[in-house]
Order: structure tokens, then C-alpha cells, then sequence
């Protein structure tokens, strides 16, 4: 929630495959896909705005909508701006994410006039590490284009993917987001899907994780907001004790709770790094995909839940990584995406 009165429900909208980009850490395999054209996407942004005012009447409830749009690289989308356009008239709060290289000051100008409310650029640690992971070069035009955001007025998101390729750089890393005056600094985990199926011997221990999530939340700079969405990290953040009430879904992993994912062809998914399709936006009543998708009403059932994240006291704040847990389990062959998140330290949260 935004508030006492208002509730966020996002949409993360991918609106291509395509990247300028191979990053080693990516979800992703980057392979071609069709693309919905401006005109299906002014539709379904109406299909989605009518569903929220019919909540918000049969409910009386006040909703914040968002939505996150990015790729792929979103600026490889010639009709960018439009898309920004379409979605803003519907008076939905607009976030792009993206790797920066392609923003230069004229499209930095265009997203500050589009009304758009942050920018989210990766960065995975200082030059050297994030040239590892994303490509030589790759760190000097992301902050370049980080540059131009900020001169235009516009809030920027630094997104670290957290792995044992970087986990010693985190002190580096939140200096670096100081020095170039981003307002806030994000942290997730590595996911090892996608590309970044191979990288599963990169993916921190428990023990790991929580020892640099501490770290991270140890290093205050004035001006930087340390912010995640990583449910684990924000029980190690502020922890809770027995007795949650799991009928106030308070936070937590959102897939089947506060948001989608649309892909470039339409189809919907839970979260974009758990690719378990549950419909198309092209086809489908969103309402009905909502309401009676099986997927989502497992992942809102905590019965349904395995191991220590159905016994979990914080299950209804946090539930842990369902894309991680899934994952992993993917590489066991179970593809199970209630299986526990394997990298909870839940045992040592005091």
C-alpha cells in the first residue's frame, strides 16, 4: 500500500525481447518473440484501466496504479514515447527500466516530459564487475545515460542483481550511487534462469545472504535510499514476531498478489522471472485471469506452499523469492513454484 486508503497494483510490461546487451546474469535468453503493435497496446492499457475502476467501485477501494515498462531494452521500441503517452493518458504513475546506454539528453528530456516518475538503470558494481557481467564499456554508457536522467529532473533507481560475482562489492557499489546522485539504490537476487541458468553455483549461500543484506542496510548515505524488493531482505530489514495475521497480505513476493507481467506478445505471467504462463492479454479477459488462474490462486494459498515457507510465521509478509524457489526447483526437475526459497535464512532471523 501507498498509504492507509490506496492499494499499488503494478503492471511490469515488457514490450520487447530485444537488447543491445548480453549480460551473463540475464533471466532472460534474449531470443526474438512478437511484438504487440502501439495499436493492441492502446487497447489493452483501456482493457486494464476499466478493470481497475470496476475494482475500485465494486470495493470502494482506492487503487495506485504503476506501470513498469521496460524489455529487453525498451529504447530499441522505435514507438517508445507513444507507448509512455498511451499509458500516461490513463493516469497510470509510469516507471521505465532499462540498462542506460541508449539514453542520451534528448531522451532523457523526452521521459521527463512524458510524465514518467523514476527510471530504473542496472548497475552491478564498480567498472571492472559490471563490464564482467554486462559487456566492456557497459558501465561508462550506463552512467552516462544515468547523467542526462538526472539533469532532467527525473528520479533514477540503481538495480544491483546480487551474486557471489559481486556480494563483496556492495560497500563499492553504494558509493558509487552516491557520488553520481542517484536518489535511491535497489538490490535483488540472482535468479538462475535464462542465461543465467549457468550461473547457478553463483547464487549466495543463506548464511550469504544475510550477511550482505546487513551490510547493505549498515551503509547509510545521506541523499541514497537503499530500497528492495526482495521480500527475504526485507525481513532481514525489520523483523517480525509470532502471530501475523495471514489474512493482511501485507507485502511480500507480489506475483499473484499486487501485479503481472505482460511479454511482448501478449502473454501474462505471474512475474517476469517465473515464466509460468497464465493467459494473453490478446485473448483473455485480464478480469478472468485474475479471478480464476489456478497459478494465482496457489501462490495466494499458503496450504499450498512447500517446506519452511509454509510454516513460515512471515509467510503472509514475505513467502519468500517464488521466481528463485522456482528456479531452483526447475533445476531439479521438479518445477515446483511453491517450493521453499532455498536461500531464506529464516532459521537465523532473529
Amino acid at each position: 500500500m501507498t498509504d492507509s486508503q490506496s492499494f499499488e497494483f503494478f503492471i511490469q510490461w515488457h514490450l520487447t525481447e530485444r537488447c543491445n546487451l548480453r549480460c551473463r546474469h540475464c533471466y532472460q535468453l534474449g531470443e526474438r518473440m512478437k511484438e504487440m503493435t502501439l495499436g493492441e497496446i492502446t487497447g489493452v492499457v483501456g482493457d486494464i484501466s476499466d478493470l481497475i475502476e470496476s475494482w475500485s467501485d465494486a470495493y470502494d477501494i482506492t487503487f495506485a496504479p504503476s506501470v513498469n515498462v521496460t524489455g529487453g531494452e525498451p529504447f530499441l521500441r522505435h514507438d517508445l514515447l507513444q507507448v509512455l503517452e498511451v499509458i500516461g493518458r490513463r493516469g497510470f504513475d509510469l516507471y521505465v527500466l532499462s540498462n542506460g546506454i541508449l539514453i542520451d539528453r534528448g531522451r532523457a528530456q523526452d521521459l521527463s516530459r512524458c510524465a514518467v516518475k523514476g527510471v530504473q538503470v542496472s548497475l552491478e558494481g564498480p567498472e571492472p564487475i559490471h563490464d564482467m557481467i554486462r559487456g566492456k564499456g557497459a558501465f561508462t554508457g550506463a552512467l552516462k545515460g544515468v547523467e542526462f536522467l538526472i539533469d532532467a529532473g527525473l528520479k533514477v533507481t540503481l538495480n544491483v542483481t546480487l551474486s557471489a560475482l559481486n556480494a563483496d562489492y556492495v560497500t563499492d557499489i553504494v558509493q558509487v550511487a552516491s557520488a553520481v546522485g542517484v536518489q535511491r539504490l535497489g538490490f535483488s537476487r540472482l535468479v538462475p534462469s535464462g542465461r543465467a541458468s549457468g550461473l547457478a553455483d553463483s547464487a549466495l549461500s543463506p548464511a550469504r545472504v544475510k550477511e550482505t543484506y546487513q551490510t547493505i542496510f549498515s551503509l547509510a548515505v545521506t541523499g541514497v535510499e537503499i530500497v528492495t524488493g526482495d521480500p527475504v531482505a526485507s525481513q532481514l530489514k525489520s523483523p517480525r514476531g509470532e502471530g501475523e495475521d495471514d489474512s493482511l497480505l501485507k507485502g511480500g513476493c507480489a506475483a499473484g498478489f499486487s501485479g503481472l507481467t505482460f511479454l511482448p506478445d501478449g502473454t501474462i505471467t505471474p512475474c517476469r522471472r517465473m515464466g509460468i504462463p497464465i493467459g494473453n492479454v490478446l485473448r483473455d479477459s485480464l478480469r478472468e485471469v485474475w479471478a480464476t488462474s489456478p497459478i494465482l490462486e496457489a501462490l495466494r494459498t499458503r496450504d499450498a506452499y512447500k517446506g519452511k515457507c509454509r510454516g513460515c510465521r512471515r509467510w503472509s509478509v514475505c513467502r519468500g523469492c517464488r521466481a528463485i524457489a522456482y528456479a531452483y526447483s526447475v533445476s531439479r526437475g521438479e518445477n515446483d513454484f511453491l517450493a521453499e526459497d532455498p536461500q531464506c535464512p529464516v532459521d537465523d532471523i532473529s
